[in-house]
């Protein structure tokens, strides 16, 4: 059996006392009341022929309600998270405001056994972190992107 993908975009931005990614919490009252592990990449799962890079650019659209960044998009790589998905990420440069986002919605019975199906937000909202901060809260197999991309900041590139 073929792996699971996801593709996904990680937005940072570069200030005066250095970088910092955005990160989603996940919706939904199974992540409600959690902070550390309960952040994300914006992401999707994908089947092929579709592209990674469409799809983490489609992903980004569905989850925060609003149109990718355009610019130079630096590849971070898959990573094999722990339920076997691959996920592969892009980083882009960019300063999205928190406040403009616009969460797509996803339906699960809830309370579980009650026969009652509601609706709740994919994410419930976005941030902005450093990279120790975004350490603690993210998702720890993608802590590797959160890696990957400051080895490429660290190193001259992009």
């Amino acid at each position: 059996m073929t792996a699971k993908r996801s593709a996904g975009l990680l937005l940072y931005r570069v200030r005066a006392d250095g970088p910092e990614v955005l990160l989603a919490h996940m919706g939904g009252p199974l992540w409600a009341r959690r902070d550390a592990g309960a952040w994300s990449v914006p992401k999707g799962e994908y089947v092929p022929p579709e592209e990674a890079r469409d799809a983490a650019r489609r992903e980004f659209e569905e989850e925060l309600g609003i149109p990718p960044p355009d610019g130079p998009y630096l590849p971070l790589g898959d990573a094999r998270q722990s339920g076997g998905k691959v996920v592969t990420v892009w980083a882009v440069e960019s300063d999205l405001d928190p406040e403009r986002i616009v969460p797509g919605t996803f339906e699960m019975e809830w309370p579980r056994g009650s026969g009652a199906t509601r609706s709740f937000p994919e994410i419930d909202r976005v941030a902005w972190f450093t990279p120790a901060q975004a350490a603690d809260r993210v998702v720890k197999g993608q802590r590797v992107f959160l890696e990957r991309l400051a080895e490429r900041l660290d190193g001259g590139a992009p």
